[in-house]
């Protein structure tokens, strides 16, 4: 009996994976790890813990029989650069202990790498699976040596640990959080609340991003896949959409014309989007267990905007 733990479970991954894994899983067999922000209306198995305490992890793993760890606690770019020794601690060091905890325990791992991996010497068009991976921020630094010790902890002790390199998501259930991608969810609670919004980047800032269900889909695909078909242990690059703020401002308009946008790009913000790629070529992903997207960019903001009316109550 597959017995799941999500950490971070209730951020941007994490609000829309928990209820995918309950539904096909089963809810008893899910269990839903929070810290600091837990939802009141969360309906499922809670458990609270650090995942920078491993002996509070052991525990929680001990008592669960878990199989399986999404591991997803972690905090964002633009709020790693604030304190990079906590992102550090927790970014990098959480993975370290939950990778320890799986060598002993045996459970298959998933941990989310980032396109925040790369950096200004990677090629920024259909950036290659292996490539350069020189990024200039904390995050991305973490990002890179979790990378690293997948792939080691794979050959050295046998865990079996897989990894996408998500783009920049975009999702309503949970709210924004301090991401350089994430004007891109910003963008839809300006529109509703103020029919206007200021936007962080500048217009023609061009990233991969993704819609959070395709992120969904894929995230468990990889995790069903076969042992034989994963070729890459560092982390998989995962692709979908990309595009800039304009052109996602020109998407909302075709729904509401009167919308605006202005920008007035943060120069931290606008550093780390400028040091990473504008595509991603995944095609070992797709050869590999059969990633295919399937939502763009026009289906995206009809989504967003009509999850967020009902959400918001608008």
């Amino acid at each position: 009996m597959r017995k799941i733990l999500v950490t971070g479970a209730f951020g941007l991954v994490g609000s829309d994976l928990v209820p995918a894994l309950q539904e096909k899983f089963g809810k008893e067999n899910v269990f839903a790890l929070g810290n600091k922000t837990i939802p009141a209306d969360f309906d499922g198995n809670l458990v609270k813990g650090d995942v920078t305490d491993i002996s509070s992890m052991e525990t929680i793993i001990k008592d669960n029989g878990i199989t399986d760890v999404y591991h997803l606690a972690g905090i964002l770019s633009v709020g790693s650069e604030k304190d990079p020794d906590l992102a550090w601690k927790v970014n990098f060091g959480g993975l370290k202990n939950i990778l320890d905890l799986a060598k002993t325990y045996k459970f298959k791992v998933f941990w989310p790498s980032s396109i925040a991996a790369f950096g200004p010497t990677t090629p920024k068009v259909d950036t290659p699976q292996h490539t350069s991976l020189e990024p200039t921020t904390i995050y991305g630094v973490a990002k890179v040596a979790g990378e690293l010790m997948c792939q080691y902890y794979w050959k050295r002790y046998g865990v079996d640990a897989r990894s996408l390199r998500y783009p920049g998501l975009t999702g309503y259930k949970a709210p924004p959080g301090d991401g350089t991608t994430e004007y891109s969810v910003h963008i839809f609670y300006g529109l509703l609340n103020e029919g206007k919004y200021s936007c962080f980047l500048k217009k023609d800032a061009r990233l991969p991003m993704m819609y959070i269900d395709d992120a969904i889909k894929g995230t468990i695909d990889l995790m069903e896949a076969p042992p034989e078909n994963i070729s890459v242990r560092t982390s998989y690059n995962f692709g979908a959409i990309n595009f800039t703020p304009e052109e996602l401002v020109a998407e909302i308009k075709k729904l509401y014309p009167n919308f605006t946008c202005t920008y007035d790009p943060d120069p931290v913000k606008q550093a780390i989007a400028e040091s990473w790629p504008q595509s991603i070529d995944d095609s070992a992903a797709k050869s590999d267990w059969g990633w295919k997207p399937e939502i763009d960019l026009t289906k995206m903001t009809e989504v967003m905007i009509e999850g967020l009316k009902e959400k918001l109550g608008k």
